[in-house]
């Protein structure tokens, strides 16, 4: 039940950032903010950014983008990069790039660079940041081809080709940090602030 009638925006298109708040009790609406993901990306990396300031960047501009449209509300941008080393991956564009991405990190450690903010108006009030490890176990061929072909065209929609809630568990052997980061959002942080901003009843 909210405190208040202040206005929650979700400037994402993200089916897990949206089940989190869900489940959470937030009452929000999705408006996902369209921006040029790749140009930004790419523009850092020539900066020489890291994988977490280009994550937050991205983050700000998503929610700055959609309070543009509506500044009376609380408007929370978030994006995710995963990472190894110096090497980022985007979304598979198909199941053959899937497959070879998994194949790419079958074995090793990976960060989800994870960034989440909240704009009014188009000023940010509040930012986290956090970067869950992955570990990925050394799955066998069959088990990847098993997998790709239970799980389809929703490992597109995924940084990492996987959905930790779904399937995708079975690929690691161990993950380090916040569970709700992993899923797109510091969830608990992001709580923590719509409470102290009256969202939420304390």
């Amino acid at each position: 039940m909210a405190a208040t009638a202040e206005r929650v925006i979700l400037a994402s298109a993200s089916a897990a950032r949206a089940g989190l708040l869900r489940s959470a009790g937030v009452d929000f609406t999705a408006e996902p903010a369209a921006i040029d993901e790749s140009r930004l990306k790419r523009a850092a990396r020539r900066r020489g950014e890291s994988a977490i300031g280009c994550a937050s960047a991205l983050a700000a501009e998503k929610a700055r983008t959609v309070s543009r449209r509506y500044p009376e509300a609380l408007v929370i941008g978030a994006d995710q990069i995963l990472a190894i080393g110096t090497e980022w991956f985007d979304k598979p564009a198909d199941l053959a790039e899937a497959c070879a991405q998994l194949r790419v990190l079958r074995g090793r450690t990976h960060r989800l660079e994870t960034a989440a903010v909240v704009a009014r108006g188009e000023v940010l009030l509040w930012r986290a940041t956090r970067a869950p490890e992955m570990c990925m176990r050394r799955f066998s061929d069959a088990f990847l081809e098993a997998y790709v072909a239970a799980e389809g065209e929703a490992l597109l929609g995924s940084v990492g080709a996987y959905r930790l809630e779904g399937r995708g568990v079975q690929l690691f052997s161990r993950i380090k940090g916040d569970h709700f980061a992993v899923l797109g959002l510091p969830l608990l942080e992001l709580l923590g602030f719509l409470r102290e901003r009256g969202v939420l009843l304390p």
